[in-house]
């Protein structure tokens, strides 16, 4: 297959060599199947090259001398989602909340190349078997859901845009040390209408000032960069085998969606801080010392700021129940499974009715 080093790439589909029906890559291997004759197509493998970008002059720049993809796009006009759309495709629906989309809106748009991705290891079909055993083993779920996992057609694969960012942290803080000691204290009480004298052992906490400077390395802080998926569930899909990630090669997409980048590089850096802080804290606590502590103030510089973009495999499934959206994502690497879920309201009820009649009928006994 030809290599393509232009600074603009066109992605769509890929056609047979033998039959001229469209390519699509198979997840777990380095192929092109078509789906129509069964020939191969292999995807260049080249090494792989893991190169951190320097923050602030990819900023300064403004992304100038960054190679992009032309990609054909279309917004979901129920959630904002934007993802792609291969061109000959007549109807749609939303990948995120099910909603049929108006194909008739989509545009080609450029956006900037990933410089890595981490093909689908799954298939769709083994990734839908993982939701499956998800959703059996979900206490108090409704029938009708588990019924209707068994035919789930909002089931796509998405690729998913990430930020990764690399950098040097220096803390100064001031804080609080809590250190524990016990007294012994006197008190009365009425025992058979006498007064009591009695003691007992308290613990009290004596505190000092502290100040001082931690740092820490930060290596890969992983962003994601779309708000169309819950935050809480995407991040609970980590870890990633980010050891396997390969060189972006657009044979990767054909066959799945890809999604916009929502999230900018600066806005990024700044949930990338957030994250960053929760260990910088623990670090400050760490060394403060004693029994317990208090974090009073804390400024971090940030040095040496670099970062990656990439593309991360998700399953995406959105289910309505009872006029009530829920979202499900696997990981299409490891088959790990997040998201929300309904509650049968008569399996609690019924689980309460049967806990009750049990202590009622222990008490009888008794």
């Amino acid at each position: 297959m030809e290599q393509f080093d232009e600074k603009t790439l066109d992605v769509g589909t890929f056609a047979c060599t033998s039959c001229g029906a469209d390519l699509k890559f198979t997840p777990g291997t380095t192929l092109l199947k078509c789906a129509h004759c069964g020939n191969e197509n292999e995807i260049p493998q080249t090494e792989v090259q893991i190169e951190e970008l320097d923050f602030h002059a990819f900023l300064e720049k403004k992304a100038e001398e960054q190679p992009e993809l032309t990609q054909h796009f279309v917004k979901c006009d129920n959630c904002g989602a934007t993802s792609t759309l291969e061109p000959h495709i007549r109807s749609a629906s939303c990948p995120y909340c099910g909603t049929p989309l108006v194909v008739e809106n989509a545009h080609d748009e450029k956006v900037i190349q990933p410089r890595l991705i981490l093909p689908f290891k799954l298939t769709k079909e083994q990734a839908r078997e993982q939701f499956k055993k998800w959703i059996s083993k979900l206490w108090f779920a409704p029938n009708k859901l588990k019924k209707a996992t068994l035919n789930f057609d909002h089931f796509k694969g998405v690729y998913i845009p990430y930020w990764t960012y690399d950098t040097d942290t220096q803390t100064a803080y001031t804080g609080q040390r809590g250190d524990h000691y016990y007294v012994t204290v006197p008190y009365t009480v009425v025992e058979n209408g006498k007064t009591v004298r009695k003691t007992r052992t308290e613990r009290r906490t004596r505190w000092s000032f502290t100040s001082g400077k931690v740092n820490e390395h930060f290596d890969d802080i992983l962003v994601v960069a779309t708000r169309s998926l819950s935050e809480k569930h995407i991040y609970e899909l980590e870890p990633w085998d980010m050891e396997n990630l390969a060189n972006f090669e657009r044979s990767y997409l054909s066959g799945f969606i890809t999604e916009k980048y929502q999230i900018g590089l600066e806005e990024g850096f700044d949930i990338a801080k957030s994250i960053a802080k929760r260990t910088i804290d623990n670090s400050i606590r760490r060394q403060i010392g004693g029994d317990v502590q208090r974090i009073l103030t804390s400024s971090t510089r940030y040095d040496n700021i670099t970062f990656k973009h990439l593309l991360l495999p998700v399953y995406v499934s959105a289910y309505r129940f009872k006029k009530k959206l829920y979202q499900f994502i696997v990981n299409g690497r490891t088959g790990e499974v997040q998201g929300e879920r309904p509650w049968s309201i008569a399996k609690i009820a019924t689980l309460v009715v049967a806990i009750l009649l049990a202590a009622l009928g222990i008490y009888l006994l008794v």
